[in-house]
């Protein structure tokens, strides 16, 4: 299987495998030109600032476009835990509601509810445990569309039932999904994703989606200058009055470089269809081998773009693939190997053979 993309667009360093998509990706070189674009209306006064306005509606376009959704239901919060802390602050939590996570999920959508006063976190074996967990006090079920720990993809349509069935919001976390999965975002309440992995985009900006027909009535308990309706001096006698639009999540000024990276790579990503069957041959490809080998194997039948084994010295074995040229991800006692565009099938085979020579 060829590279779905031209690696020669991306910074990576000659004769190495870059299979870290699930923690960072390698930069697009058009970034560069991108964020220059950036500096040089954050110089240009009052008619730069306007294109800065400008580039963010067209970002929150193209975001729209991708998670089929309207534009209004589209915003830009600075990471996904910063949203999710949003969310849950926001909430008017009753004694004894509770939130369901599964035991595999990531902090950024978990520590927001478990710090809530009164919130009980019931914690599910895994993601196909949630229908045990849920019970009729169940007010919030959060999980990511595609797992950070093991890779497995969640049964989005059998857990958005599940909420509907107890009067819960779903919460979705699409950072491992987003750029290489088409997003269905109408599915969840609200979801987030951050920009510098499939994306392709930088830190410092997250995509924040909150379905105004599920949920008109929301709103935070914060704000600041960028998310409130009018820009005028405001009489503090008066009720503050939000922004009407998912922006509401921005209280202060987006990360503007941010905004200029991310369209620039939402732009490469939709000139370069058909990545989800690529990344996918590639991860099952890699799973089989292992498989077969007899190699230990986190990774479900039902995954995304990583295949992630558990490994005893994860660090030292992660460190040592980088040795070879192999460079993927620790964590948690795994060693997990992401897939996108740029790599191809040599990469499957020289991840498998480093991958054997150590365990």
């Amino acid at each position: 299987m060829h590279a779905h993309f031209a690696p020669t667009d991306f910074l990576i360093a000659p004769g190495v495998a870059h299979l870290c998509a699930g923690g960072k990706t390698p930069a697009l070189r058009t970034l560069n030109d991108a964020i220059a674009r950036y500096l040089a209306d954050k110089s240009d006064g009052p008619a730069g600032d306007a294109r800065q306005e400008e580039a963010i509606l067209r970002l929150r376009e193209k975001l729209a476009v991708s998670w089929k959704c309207g534009v209004d239901d589209i915003g830009l919060v600075s990471s996904v835990a910063e949203g999710v802390s949003m969310l849950a602050g926001s909430l008017d939590w009753r004694p004894g509601d509770e939130v369901v996570v599964p035991d595999i999920e990531y902090p950024s959508l978990t520590a927001p509810f478990a710090l809530q006063p009164g919130v009980t976190l019931r914690v599910a074996e895994g993601v196909a445990g949630i229908a045990a967990a849920v019970t009729p006090r169940t007010r919030v079920i959060a999980v990511s569309s595609t797992s950070f720990l093991n890779a497995e993809r969640a049964d989005l349509p059998a857990l958005r039932a599940m909420a509907d069935q107890v009067g819960a919001l779903l919460v979705v976390d699409h950072t491992q999904s987003a750029g290489w999965m088409p997003i269905e975002a109408e599915i969840a309440d609200f979801a987030f994703a951050a920009s510098y992995k499939w994306l392709l985009g930088i830190s410092g900006i997250a995509v924040a989606y909150w379905n105004r027909a599920r949920q008109p009535d929301w709103a935070p308990h914060s704000a600041g200058w960028y998310s409130m309706a009018s820009q005028a001096r405001p009489d503090w006698r008066e009720p503050i009055r939000l922004v009407p639009n998912a922006m509401r999540f921005c209280r202060g000024n987006p990360n503007h470089a941010g905004v200029y990276a991310l369209e620039a790579s939402l732009d490469y990503l939709a000139a370069h269809p058909g990545l989800e069957a690529h990344v996918q041959g590639l991860a099952s490809e890699l799973r089989r081998r292992c498989v077969e080998a007899q190699l230990p194997m986190m990774t479900p039948e039902r995954h995304g773009a990583s295949i992630c084994l558990p490994h005893p010295k994860a660090a030292e074995a992660v460190k040592t693939l980088e040795r070879q040229g192999v460079l993927t991800w620790n964590g948690r006692g795994r060693i997990r190997v992401s897939f996108h565009g740029y790599n191809d099938s040599g990469d499957v085979e020289r991840a498998f053979s480093e991958l054997r020579a150590v365990f």
